[in-house]
């Protein structure tokens, strides 16, 4: 990327073998502690020092799942913190905008990587698409001008 990396994220639970254990312990009351970093939260502070920008929309429905609470704690919280723009578009009370229900990160609204998963989360794969991204950049304006900031949806 050489500007911005982009995501919609569409579906209830991600299935990832190396969260079992943190989820575990968020369904059994544990918070995820202020101070929290990753490795994802340096690259994002990283891109931001140099000018780039990475953002994602997340169209969920409530009741959220217990995966979907879990990644606002552990992850979206502080996230944003670190400089990402995370979105949420709540479908629950209106119909779906047009937005596709398939997951894909979009680099530089020029390359988009089809990011395909099984039902229960689990991701198939990842693929390059080689068509014209048009549609793409058109699904991310809707799904920006849709949502709202995250933490403006957890606080509402």
């Amino acid at each position: 990327m050489e500007r911005e990396a982009w995501r919609l994220e569409t579906l209830p639970v991600y299935t990832m073998p190396q969260e079992a254990e943190k989820l575990k312990r968020f369904l059994a009351g544990e918070k995820s502690p202020d101070d929290y970093t990753s490795a994802w939260m340096d690259e994002v502070r990283q891109w931001a020092s140099e000018g780039k920008s990475v953002g994602r929309v997340h169209v969920v429905t409530r009741p959220l799942s217990d995966y979907l609470r879990f990644e606002f704690e552990y992850y979206y919280r502080h996230h944003v913190k670190a400089g990402e723009d995370i979105r949420i578009l709540d479908l629950t009370d209106r119909e779906n905008p047009g937005l596709p229900d398939q997951d894909f990160w979009m680099f530089d609204e020029s390359k988009v990587v089809l990011m395909n998963y099984r039902a229960d989360g689990t991701q198939i794969n990842r693929e390059l698409y080689e068509g014209d991204p048009e549609p793409y950049r058109q699904w991310k304006r809707i799904a920006v001008a849709e949502s709202v900031p995250f933490l403006e949806y957890v606080s509402g």
